[in-house]
């Protein structure tokens, strides 16, 4: 007699093992982030060590580590404006094990100044939260005959194109926040890019050039001896370092904010739980009077946030400095 051969199982059968497997596979998911961590994580700094950034992502993960109770391994992984260490992270395996230090410069201007940056950075990254937000100045050398940020507009308008201000380089917060001031106020700048701050601070200090959009530890100490005058800064809210200094939007430019922002983003697809998990201890390190100080140093303002709303912020960022870029014609070095 020929072998028989089985009955097919049935479609709710089917559909039942799918459904147990699935339930099983969510069960380990909340296992592994109920546990997590339970070996370092890193944390890549898409930018060679010795930067703000850097000093940033270190201030935030020797706290972070005590509460986790596992090391952070910072990684600094230059290259491309940033985007190389980035891009890595964007397809590194979703486990909360590799994370980025994410920064408006890689996240809003990078995409915008590289076309083949290598991420979306809608689609490729899970926020974690912010950490802090970092405004410039405007400040000018002493022999120019502006005290105000209107007197600087005024002053402009009758030398279309012969002020110039110096940047960091193409593509750095002092580029754009140049590029967008003047396009706020219809006037004409000349961007003159350095190969870094100390090389376009020497020169404002210097005289050789009238103006600059600076980090704010780079300006603070110049401006307090009287080797720079201070304009404004560039936050919505004045800085609490240099309360006695303007914002450029209560100068005269509603809603002219440029700021840098830090925080924390993982790889699309890394678990909720591990997410959530890693956010509580952001925002409870960013609680502590230490960290605060620490990043008040570094010109910082502590920003707490959801990963929802970072993820705003991302957003928001990248469609403002995208136009700012466009409208510039600025092109990636």
């Amino acid at each position: 007699m020929a072998d028989r051969i089985p009955p097919l199982p049935s479609v709710r059968a089917v559909l039942t093992s799918i459904a147990l497997l699935m339930a099983a596979s969510g069960l380990a998911t909340i296992a592994s982030a109920q546990t997590y961590p339970t070996r370092p994580i890193t944390l890549v700094v898409p930018f060679p060590p010795g930067g703000s950034t850097t000093i940033v992502a270190r201030i935030v993960t020797d706290r972070m580590a005590d509460a986790l109770g596992q090391q952070f391994v910072v990684d600094n992984r230059g290259g491309a404006g940033g985007t190389l260490g980035t891009r890595q992270v964007a397809k590194s395996t979703p486990d909360g094990y590799t994370i980025a230090l994410g920064y408006s410069g890689t996240l809003a201007i990078a995409p915008s100044l590289f076309p083949n940056a290598g991420y979306d950075v809608r689609k490729d990254f899970a926020p974690i939260g912010r950490i802090a937000a970092a405004p410039s100045t405007l400040v000018v050398h002493p022999s120019f005959p502006v005290h105000s940020v209107a007197e600087l507009i005024a002053y402009a308008r009758a030398n279309p194109g012969k002020v110039n201000y110096g940047s960091a380089g193409i593509g750095t917060v002092g580029h754009v926040a140049g590029e967008y001031f003047a396009m706020e106020t219809g006037i004409k700048l000349t961007h003159i890019p350095y190969k870094g701050t100390g090389p376009a601070m020497t020169d404002l200090l210097g005289g050789h050039i009238p103006l600059s959009f600076s980090p704010i530890p780079t300006a603070h100490e110049s401006a307090s001896n009287g080797l720079l005058r201070m304009l404004a800064v560039t936050s919505v809210k004045r800085s609490s370092l240099m309360p006695d200094i303007p914002t450029v939007a209560e100068s005269g430019v509603p809603g002219y904010e440029a700021v840098l922002r830090y925080g924390l983003v993982a790889p699309a697809g890394t678990p909720r739980p591990i997410i959530e998990r890693l956010n509580a201890v952001l925002r409870a390190t960013l609680a502590s009077d230490e960290v605060r100080n620490r990043l008040a140093i570094e010109g910082a303002e502590p920003l707490p946030s959801t990963p929802e709303e970072y993820a705003v912020d991302i957003d928001h960022e990248e469609t403002q400095w995208s136009k700012v870029i466009k409208a510039s014609g600025a092109k990636a070095e």
